[in-house]
């Protein structure tokens, strides 16, 4: 990894795995960006992006144990554009931590995820 190697964390203090996550950035000495989402979410152009880099499809990041999701869009077929566009609206939806190191993304909520994120940073 390059000392100009882009490390960004999409973070929601309120999630133990998050700040879990975010302890692991915070050790490695490492200037990363912090993104609370809940605040700020990304773009629609930002999440297809991210998406690329997790080589996930929109709805293997969607908390569908949130009851939003649950009360709004559980059992509905979407596409993936469509699906992208609900998480812009309702970031709450989307799955945390995820860690971007370089050209690589990890939803970053088991132990595996976390050693493979510290061997990057």
């Amino acid at each position: 990894m390059t000392s100009s190697t882009l490390i960004k964390i999409y973070h929601n203090n309120r999630c133990g795995k998050s700040r879990c996550a975010l302890d692991v950035l915070k050790q490695s000495v490492k200037t990363f960006e912090l993104v609370e989402y809940l605040k700020a979410p990304p773009t629609e152009a930002e999440l297809t992006n991210l998406l690329a880099l997790l080589n996930k499809r929109p709805l293997d990041i969607i908390r569908q144990k949130e009851p939003l999701f649950q009360e709004q869009f559980k059992g509905k077929s979407m596409s993936d554009a469509e699906w992208i566009r609900i998480i812009v609206e309702n970031p709450i939806l989307m799955e945390r931590p995820i860690v971007v190191v370089g050209s690589r993304a990890w939803v970053a909520r088991d132990e595996q995820s976390l050693a493979e994120i510290s061997e990057q940073v």
